[in-house]
């Protein structure tokens, strides 16, 4: 009953605001009926590349230029014969190990490293960017944002997606990243799926791959804590489900002969792609962070939940009543960035200069007001390289007594990497091989050996298992450990 009275409500709802001045609905340009937007065209475009700066910044794209302009180029032909061709259509790689991809309004589209290195061909691939075209084209982030503005009572778009968080806490919360967490419902989902599908039939693709996809997203295991992404399994429905709506539409469909899946060609430009953590952005040895690109460590507390995210090193007590978060404040000195720091409403404590290992900083106390309450803390600024990093370090209101000392310790470790081992480490990569001869995918392994199970092997090629035959002639993917 109540989700029948909520369906009428908002039936209701959409009605008066359609028949409304200045009227809040538009015609959904892929089925042409009548949608709520509360957004212009120019609106959404300008959103989008708000959105799309800060995801590049905060995330990172592969320093790949002739991948970006592969992805970019069947993005853009897919794009160009939906039914909204004239949008500034943009299609990146970000530098993310987690399979997934994600459409920001106006025509910004991503995918990730992860999601490459997980499908097998360029049709799949065409399948995805579609599906992620057909979000935008259905104008779904439009529908999102405009229901958010009703629920928060009129607030201009600006406020939903850049509120006006405790930045100087380091808060990761950004509008780009919160636009990914908007969730579509499963029509809105279907809608996309049946659209994309579509677009890369247009395109000459074999579109019957597009349930590899599913397949694959289905059997991979998730890196869990590595990303601050959601991930696609999270954000969209049940890959069975999927893999048998795609059936039901190749079934329907009458495909012509001659469809391509560009396999040979995408595997040649993936070949050499980073696979899994890029341990040169810093990775977690027994709880010592290592970042060999900047050249420095950081002891973090035994027990503690660590992440290693694009813009920040962060840190989770066991009892999750204390954090620790370690950034770039900037190559101003310390003096300056704690100056800023306690500048932007925070209430400072006992602040002074010292030397971290060697290193000019300068360390205080600090009092902040959040929405979850008072918190204390411990920040610290140390210069080092030309940069001066910033860890802020807080607990609940009176509970900085029983951190304190940890605190402390966590930014007096601050120092110079020096280690040649860990300066050194490289990061693995996918390597393609010709096969001179038909053998299984164990056999394969055993020859050209990956430095992944066997499962997650066949994962990456599509195939079912260890027992499965590759054919003399194929590309077969492995991945092989990096080499300084």
């Amino acid at each position: 009953m109540v989700p029948t009275l909520l369906r009428q409500w908002r039936r209701l709802a959409l009605a008066a605001l359609c028949a409304a001045p200045l009227a809040g609905c538009a015609v959904n340009p892929v089925t042409g009926q009548r949608q709520l937007a509360l957004v212009s065209e120019s609106q959404e475009i300008q959103i989008g590349q708000q959105a799309a700066q800060e995801v590049t910044q905060s995330i990172g794209l592969v320093q790949d230029q002739a991948l970006q302009d592969y992805v970019q180029r069947i993005g853009a032909a897919l794009a160009a014969r939906s039914e909204r061709p004239n949008l500034p259509w943009t299609f990146r790689v970000v530098d993310d190990p987690t399979p997934n991809a994600f459409a920001l309004p106006g025509g910004y589209i991503f995918v990730t490293r992860g999601l490459l290195g997980l499908v097998d061909s360029e049709a799949e691939l065409a399948s995805v960017l579609g599906h992620e075209i057909g979000h935008i084209t259905a104008r779904h982030q439009v529908t999102q944002i405009s229901r958010a503005q009703l629920a928060q009572l009129g607030l201009g778009v600006g406020s939903i997606l850049f509120p006006g968080t405790a930045q100087q806490l380091g808060g990761l919360a950004s509008g780009g990243l919160q636009l990914l967490f908007l969730s579509y419902g499963r029509d809105a989902e279907r809608q996309a799926d049946d659209v994309g599908f579509r677009y890369a039939r247009t395109q000459g693709y074999d579109v019957r791959e597009m349930a590899n996809v599913f397949r694959a997203l289905q059997r991979v295991g998730e890196v869990e804590g590595q990303s601050p992404l959601p991930s696609w399994l999270a954000t969209h429905p049940a890959p069975a489900e999927r893999i048998q709506a795609v059936q039901a539409r190749i079934d329907t469909a009458n495909l012509p002969a001659g469809l391509t899946n560009r396999r040979a060609e995408y595997l040649q430009r993936i070949n050499g792609l980073v696979y899994g953590e890029n341990p040169r952005n810093g990775y977690f040895r027994e709880g010592v962070f290592l970042h060999p690109e900047l050249r420095f460590r950081m002891t973090f507390p035994q027990g503690w939940t660590t992440q290693n995210l694009p813009q920040a090193v962060t840190a989770l007590s066991p009892r999750r009543d204390a954090v620790i978060q370690l950034t770039l404040s900037g190559d101003a000195s310390p003096e300056a960035a704690a100056q800023r720091f306690f500048s932007q409403g925070v209430q400072q404590g006992q602040t002074g200069r010292e030397t971290v290992n060697g290193l000019p900083a300068v360390v205080g106390y600090f009092r902040a007001q959040t929405e979850q309450g008072v918190v204390d803390g411990v920040a610290g600024f140390v210069t080092y390289g030309g940069r001066t990093y910033q860890v802020i370090a807080y607990t609940s209101g009176g509970q900085l007594s029983g951190y304190d000392r940890t605190f402390r310790q966590v930014i007096g470790s601050f120092a110079q990497l020096t280690d040649p081992q860990a300066l050194a480490v490289q990061p693995n990569r996918i390597s393609v091989v010709r096969l001179d001869r038909s053998m299984t995918l164990t056999e394969f392994n055993q020859r050209y050996p990956s430095v992944i199970p066997l499962t997650e092997l066949a994962i990456i090629n599509g195939v079912a298992d260890g027992s499965s035959v590759l054919q003399n002639g194929s590309q077969v993917k492995r991945v092989v450990r990096g080499t300084a």
